[in-house]
């Protein structure tokens, strides 16, 4: 299981939870940051740091935000 970037961080951006990712597994997109679930090792370092609170472990997504859980695949999987 990974962390997943939901809703709250588009248009935000910040970059911190990039700046402490240990696997390097967040990038930048267009509208928002997104973490490479095959590479996310679910440390939580990002979590800790997102100042919009936008980073949840996968299983603890909010019902409203699931379909974040596929944008995050998605994101990577068309790179």
């Amino acid at each position: 299981m990974a962390f997943v970037i939901t809703s709250p961080c588009i248009g935000e951006k910040y970059g911190e939870c990039a700046e402490v990712c240990p696997v390097d597994c967040i990038e930048e997109g267009e509208e928002m940051f997104y973490i490479d679930p095959d590479l996310c090792i679910d440390c939580g370092a990002c979590e800790a740091v997102c100042p919009v609170e936008a980073i949840f472990m996968e299983s603890e997504v909010p019902d409203e935000e699931h379909e974040y859980i596929a944008l995050n695949r998605r994101f990577f999987e068309e790179k």
